[in-house]
């Protein structure tokens, strides 16, 4: 029986590689089957003729026409916006992400900023920068208790966050494009679950908002002035998605203008953040360089996924994650 070869765009030193190597080498389900390879994007054209599956972060035009075996390109990244070529659709090829890898940090840092706002932080790390003791309970403190959360776009990211914000004592709510993809045996299931239509509605009743949807020509400027319209003065923005999901200019604007409380933002519409943003000055907004998907677990998690996966594309079963070209992720 000819085994899968698997190549896997890390040359066999890198510690990266190491998860890999661990996740199929000791699953008797898929050492017998599987040959694995490891390669350097530049030493890949030796061995990746024959690959049935490839697992990279980006594949080139030039491998990707070498592959002439392939079936399978495993992406190590949770977004696919950048990823997919047009070559790659039309070879008809299954095409999956690491969606779900990020969960716990990114959640955590969305966590970080709602308690650096609540809790005055910003105020006190510029004060502690002037050596000031700034001291009054009119300095305006919050609690995340009783407040709601809205999480728009309940994916892997989503859930791992309503589960640790109903720890805090918050009331979850978001939005699904499909809302019937929630069932009673889902790790963790919102108060309430509104469609995508039902959006501005939702903004309307949140507190705090976190964008967590794919980008996509449809996700594009999602949030734009007329989304922010329904937002209360009070409420706080957080995107961890794309920079491009949130229209910056109106972004700008409602917190300028006192429409929004605040804003933690992690991506932008232009990286790096040009030096001459109005986001860098405004005392109401955090910003960090697009450092929420970092983790020293990164490779373990992806390993771990694209193990379970290559055991379900040897039997034959859907595999997690796939790409769907008229979905856009």
């Amino acid at each position: 029986m000819k085994k899968t070869v698997v190549l896997i765009l890390l040359t066999a030193d890198d510690k990266n590689a190491v998860p890999f190597r661990k996740e199929i080498d000791g699953r008797p389900s898929l050492s017998p089957f599987v040959d694995l390879r490891f390669a350097s994007k530049d030493g890949a054209h030796a061995m990746i003729e024959d690959a049935d599956v490839i697992e990279c972060l980006n594949l080139p035009v030039e491998l990707l026409a070498a592959a002439r075996s392939l079936r399978w390109i495993s992406f190590w990244s949770a977004g696919l916006d950048k990823r997919i070529t047009p070559e790659m659709e039309r070879r008809n090829l299954m095409i999956t992400s690491a969606s779900g890898v990020h969960g716990p940090n990114i959640a955590e840092q969305v966590i970080a900023y709602m308690l650096m706002f609540t809790r005055k932080m910003p105020l006190f790390l510029r004060s502690q920068d002037k050596s000031e003791w700034v001291h009054g309970a009119s300095l305006g403190f919050e609690e995340l208790t009783g407040k709601t959360l809205g999480i728009v776009g309940f994916g892997h990211i989503g859930r791992t966050l309503g589960s640790r914000a109903r720890a805090f004592g918050m009331y979850v709510v978001a939005t699904k494009r499909d809302t019937s993809a929630i069932s009673n045996s889902d790790d963790f299931i919102p108060d309430r679950l509104y469609p995508a239509t039902q959006l501005p509605k939702m903004l309307a009743a949140s507190d705090h908002i976190c964008i967590s949807v794919p980008y996509t020509t449809q996700t594009h400027h999602l949030i734009n002035e007329a989304m922010l319209a329904h937002l209360k003065p009070s409420a706080y923005l957080y995107n961890v998605s794309r920079g491009s999901v949130v229209d910056e200019q109106s972004l700008i604007a409602a917190l300028d203008a006192g429409r929004l409380r605040g804003a933690g933002l992690d991506v932008f519409e232009t990286e790096p953040l040009a030096r001459d943003s109005p986001l860098w000055k405004m005392k109401n907004v955090i910003i960090t360089p697009h450092v929420a998907g970092f983790t020293p677990y990164y490779f373990e998690r992806v390993a771990a996924l694209f193990a379970d996966n290559l055991e379900r594309y040897l039997e034959g079963k859907p595999l997690r994650n796939l790409y769907v070209p008229a979905r856009g992720y």
